[in-house]
């Protein structure tokens, strides 16, 4: 949505496209495989095999602070979100608050969610049973949502520092008791959403309005097309966010071995897919109308106008509330995931056990976040979201590199693997140290304001390094490996390709 925005739609549908074809779906899919053939083990354990222990903490340090700008980007839209609601539905002089009636649905879909794991966990009725009750509920609180949300509003800033303190919460309860049922739950909204943006696509009949390109250079820090569309279309594409959860998670559900190209691959293109509905939710908006709004918003008006081919046009507060609370059961998903997975990386980089060292671990990732929402001005995410995009798009190359590696070892085949490794490392770098050297001629050194570009060149300098040790380090490791002829038997890489 941004991106499209900024440059166009044409270059937005052809690296959508493209890549998650070439890149984003092989990504995915090696990501699974690796794990699957190391017994189920994180990306950062693969890097610390193959790599050694220096480049394992490496990659740890960088995946922790690539996953504290998801939350951070991803939580100041949601509060945005929840706290704005859509010009739409305020011109339509409603009886109910358009922010409140979508911050409402969400929250008593957390509460429905958790629900499900308590019935689940204590009661386990089967499971068609389940979801014949709760997955009418969960449509049907977009409705319930209008009819309360006066007891849902609140500012921006309020709304970022709870959801923050949900994701808390949320990445230390039990797996039972919130993430599995609100996935369950969330799967229907997300298949509902993509059956919709079906609908809107082929049968809408709705007028492109945004032009198809703009400029390869609109100005500003981040206005070259090259390389900031790459990184601008942050997980449409590619995201290095779904190594982790394929390596590590995804891997430990995987039954057979000839599942896998299905789920990594195909669902990365259900991913590009969705990606695609994005777009055309911008697509049909005019330029004008679309300046200035939120991407959850831009989203939410979309699929409400979709929702609205078959409900009929009178139903729009409900259609709109429902495409908005879609983006938010996204969003929350990724946000305690991201949280929980930053716990884990604490406490392994610590070597910290139990109850205490889980805690202190969240709170060591809540931390930044919290102090961004709390202190930076409201809808600073867009301060935040390239350099959300470059982190998470060079987490992609540096798991793809650490794949590269193990191939290699195994004596496989690993163009499939390098190309887009080293496609995805040029244009991310690029787009980091364009942002260390852009922030830094903007810092407000001594205004006795947070000063974000400073911690933004701070972070980019940081990553950049951190990428550059690993490429270097795989690079000698490679070479020395040519040189004595090393091989890695284990974890055999067979038939990958």
């Amino acid at each position: 949505i941004l991106a499209c925005q900024a440059f166009g739609w044409l270059p937005c549908l052809l690296w959508i496209g493209l890549g998650v074809v070439l890149i984003g779906a092989v990504h995915d899919f090696a990501s699974l495989a690796a794990s699957v053939r190391h017994g189920a083990t994180s990306i950062a354990e693969i890097t610390r095999e193959h790599l050694g222990p220096g480049a394992g903490r490496a990659m740890m340090g960088f995946i922790w602070i690539a996953l504290l700008y998801v939350i951070v980007a991803f939580a100041d839209i949601t509060a945005g979100t929840f706290s704005a609601g859509s010009e739409e539905l305020r011109a339509a002089s409603l009886s109910f608050n358009p922010g409140g009636a979508v911050a409402a649905a969400s929250v008593m879909y957390l509460a429905l969610s958790l629900l499900l794991g308590l019935v689940q966990r204590y009661l386990n009725p089967p499971l068609v049973l389940v979801t014949l009750i709760f997955v009418p509920a969960a449509f049907a609180l977009s409705w319930l949502g209008t009819l309360t949300s006066n007891w849902f509003v609140l500012d921006h800033k309020t709304w970022g520092v709870l959801i923050v303190l949900y994701c808390g919460v949320a990445s230390i309860a039990p797996v039972w008791a919130l993430l599995q049922p609100r996935g369950y739950l969330g799967g229907f909204i997300l298949y509902s959403a993509l059956a919709l943006g079906i609908v809107g696509i082929f049968f809408g009949g709705y007028e492109i309005q945004q032009p198809a390109f703009k400029a390869f250079d609109i100005g500003g820090m981040t206005g070259m097309l090259f390389p900031f569309l790459f990184v601008t279309i942050a997980c449409g594409a590619c995201s290095g966010f779904h190594g982790l959860v394929c390596s590590g998670t995804t891997s430990k559900q995987i039954d057979r071995e000839s599942h896998i190209r299905a789920v990594g691959y195909g669902a990365m293109l259900a991913e590009g897919f969705v990606a695609l509905i994005a777009l055309v939710t911008v697509m049909i908006v005019a330029q004008e109308a679309s300046r200035g709004k939120a991407p959850g918003t831009i989203y939410g008006n979309g699929i409400g106008q979709f929702l609205t081919l078959i409900i009929g046009q009178d139903k729009l507060a409900f259609a709109i509330t429902f495409g908005a609370m879609a983006f938010s059961t996204f969003v929350f998903d990724t946000l305690d995931v991201c949280t929980r997975l930053g716990r884990y990386i604490v406490q392994e980089l610590f070597g910290w056990k139990g109850r205490l060292g889980a805690l202190v671990g969240t709170l060591l990732t809540m931390a930044p976040p919290f102090y961004f929402i709390v202190f930076a001005p409201p809808n600073s995410w867009l301060k935040f979201w390239t350099l959300f995009g470059a982190s998470n798009q060079l987490l992609a190359a540096l798991t793809l590199l650490s794949i590269t590696v193990w191939l290699y070892q195994a004596r496989r085949r690993i163009a499939f693997t390098l190309l887009p490794m080293l496609f995805v490392l040029v244009i991310t770098l690029w787009a980091l140290v364009a942002l260390v050297m852009g922030n830094l001629r903007i810092t407000k050194i001594g205004s006795g304001q947070l000063d974000i570009e400073l911690i933004n060149a701070i972070a980019a300098a940081v990553l950049v390094v951190l990428a550059l040790y690993l490429a270097l380090v795989a690079l000698v490791k490679v070479r020395r490996d040519r040189q004595t002829g090393m091989l890695v038997p284990a974890h055999s890489a067979t038939s990958l390709e």
